[in-house]
């Protein structure tokens, strides 16, 4: 029911990955995952903008000196990480493809094409095939929450989902955490949301859409449903942006069809690739994201029967959402192409 994953191989042949939108938050973490996960011997292109073009880039024992998409398509790449916005992918992405490079995509461009793999590599990562040139990295809060249901769901079938997140500014970008920083230190500066963050809480994520959910919403409710085979899932979500910088955290609700024993459930999570289970409210133990923060697992704890309900539960999920929320999971990706020779 997905993928074991491992580091890359040793005997893997040396490959030409391009990571496109290497200056910004998610691809300096993409760099580092890379090199955590046995990627450092390959050759690694820094891809961004034009007017990062030349800027060098640590990476492992080198510098890296940062191209432009057009630079690095030249050099016909066998992999391309892209964290670069919905509008990059839709227009490169297809470019690469077409000169047979595998691309794993991090924006919302591809997610909802019913053409392409929308792709947890704990959850679907066998389903990966040589004719998926383009794969799409789902959005940071549907990652962690998706990898604590999927086990569940196969279990006793989710019929439903109420999650409300309290999201990380650094999903927002550089320019929420400037905005952060700026606040606390009593200077003006940009804003990147429309009101104060320090000491405040904005529920609103992404944009508004016409049925008064935001964006951020609805891609926990289409997302979840596509990752996990099920368009019978209700899902209802509000998401919300805190003033923290080490990952998103998130109170999920869940109804099931068949009955469950709460030990089971937490045996279950507990033995699940890619979780750890933080459960003993008797010493105040519970994912927190100061502590999730530079760690690649999801977190969850707070289990609990809701008490409302028949055959429902309540649990509290975290994860760093610059790591498993984007460049890990997409790194991971990486990982699963080689173990199954798709790239060799």
């Amino acid at each position: 029911m997905g993928f074991k994953l491992y580091f890359c191989p040793l005997n893997l042949r040396k490959m030409k990955i391009a990571v496109v939108g290497a200056t910004g938050m998610v691809g300096e973490v993409m760099l580092n995952v890379l090199k955590e996960r046995g990627f450092a011997k390959h050759e690694i292109l820094a891809v961004a903008s034009e007017k990062s073009k030349g800027k060098t880039l640590a990476f492992a024992d080198r510098e890296l000196s940062v191209i432009t998409l057009a630079e690095a398509l030249e050099a016909k790449p066998d992999l391309a990480l892209f964290s670069a916005g919905g509008e990059t992918s839709l227009e490169w992405a297809p470019k690469f493809a077409a000169i047979g490079c595998y691309v794993v995509d991090n924006s919302s461009a591809w997610r909802m094409d019913p053409s392409i793999k929308l792709v947890v590599p704990e959850i679907n990562g066998e389903s990966l095939s040589k004719e998926d040139y383009i794969i799409a990295n789902p959005n940071c809060s549907t990652i962690q929450m998706v990898l604590a249901l999927a086990p569940l769901h196969r279990k006793y079938k989710i019929t439903r989902v109420v999650v409300s997140t309290y999201q990380s500014i650094s999903g927002t970008g550089l320019k929420a955490v400037q905005q952060l920083e700026n606040e606390r230190n009593g200077t003006d500066g940009p804003m990147a949301y429309p009101y104060p963050i320090d000491k405040n809480c904005l529920p609103h994520c992404d944009v508004f859409l016409e049925n008064g959910y935001t964006k951020e919403e609805m891609k926990l409710t289409n997302e979840t449903k596509k990752i996990l085979s099920d368009d019978s899932i209700v899902i209802t979500a509000t998401a919300v942006r805190i003033p923290v910088e080490g990952g998103h955290s998130e109170s999920v609700n869940l109804s099931f069809e068949n009955e469950f024993v709460l030990s089971d459930v937490k045996r279950l999570l507990a033995d699940t690739d890619g979780i750890t289970l933080q459960d003993n409210v008797e010493l105040n133990v519970y994912p927190m994201p100061r502590y999730a923060k530079g760690k690649d697992d999801v977190f969850v704890g707070r289990i609990r029967r809701d008490l409302s309900q028949v055959n429902s539960l309540n649990m509290w999920i975290v994860a760093d959402n610059l790591r498993k929320g984007a460049a890990t999971n997409a790194v991971q990706i990486a990982q699963v192409l080689t173990a199954k020779e798709i790239l060799v």
